[in-house]
């Protein structure tokens, strides 16, 4: 699933080979992942453009055009990325839209599960409409900003990390990577969170955070709770202990019952 790190690493993509390049077509292979546009418009009103310097929010990354035009978003949802094509390579079973640029390249947005897609928007409230009431950036967050975005938030701290309106960005690997380093369990209230909790959570979002986008994912290394959850019996990387799974906000969420303690006394 695209998270922080991933779409980063599509806002490299965009940044390295559509900034500057005029865009001279737009090939909708399937209109399934436009929303609230259509693909004559998206063609049309792209069409002749040149990108300009790519933003990314959160989970969201931002095609700008140059001279005010309009600006392309995506959201790549569970399955979705951007690539970028030589001339001549043949499109693959789930390329949903390419857009041709004047250097012969072709940037191609690919999803198999189509749960988000590409939205246009015409000006930044437009941009602002479609994105929502997002929270900081996880990735441009200063120190002591993560406990202030904490402050005041009921429910459990995994269900609160993966909430976007609280911390845009973080997914599923992300906070159970970040809670697993830091040592706190994904049940925990996040109002019950000690001071010390708070500083040691805002110091590991930091470092996984920069160890992934290096990465361009969440990194599967042996000492990474990332890097052991999928084995087929699956142990703690720091003390060996089996590690558990559970639901939490909707996901499966795997956990070291030793090393993260619910009563957050380990």
């Amino acid at each position: 699933m695209p998270e922080l790190p991933d779409v980063e690493g599509y806002r490299r993509v965009l940044a390295s080979h559509g900034k500057g390049h005029r865009i001279e077509r737009v090939e909708v292979a399937d209109a399934g992942v436009l929303r609230g546009v259509t693909a004559r418009r998206l063609a049309r009103d792209l069409g002749g453009r040149r990108f300009g310097e790519p933003e990314r929010r959160g989970k969201w990354l931002l095609g700008t055009t140059r001279d005010g035009g309009p600006t392309l978003l995506m959201h790549f949802g569970m399955t979705g990325n951007l690539v970028c094509d030589p001339p001549d390579a043949p499109p693959q079973p789930h390329d949903r839209v390419t857009f041709a640029l004047d250097d012969g390249h072709l940037l191609r947005f690919r999803d198999q599960r189509k749960l988000q897609g590409i939205w246009l928007a015409a000006s930044e409230a437009d941009v602002e409409r479609v994105i929502g009431d997002q929270g900081p950036d996880a990735l441009s967050m200063g120190r002591g900003q993560l406990a202030q975005a904490l402050s005041g938030r009921r429910g459990r701290i995994k269900g609160t990390l993966v909430d976007q309106s609280v911390v845009a960005g973080l997914g599923n690997l992300l906070s159970d990577e970040i809670l697993w380093q830091a040592r706190i369990h994904p049940a925990r209230q996040t109002a019950r969170l000690s001071k010390d909790d708070q500083r040691r959570l805002d110091t590991t979002m930091h470092r996984v955070l920069r160890d992934s986008v290096k990465a361009g994912h969440v990194p599967t290394r042996r000492s990474w709770l990332t890097g052991r959850r999928y084995d087929d019996d699956p142990h703690c990387p720091r003390c060996d202990g089996p590690l558990s799974t559970t639901r939490a906000a909707g996901r499966t969420t795997a956990f070291c019952p030793a090393c993260q303690p619910e009563d957050g006394r380990g």
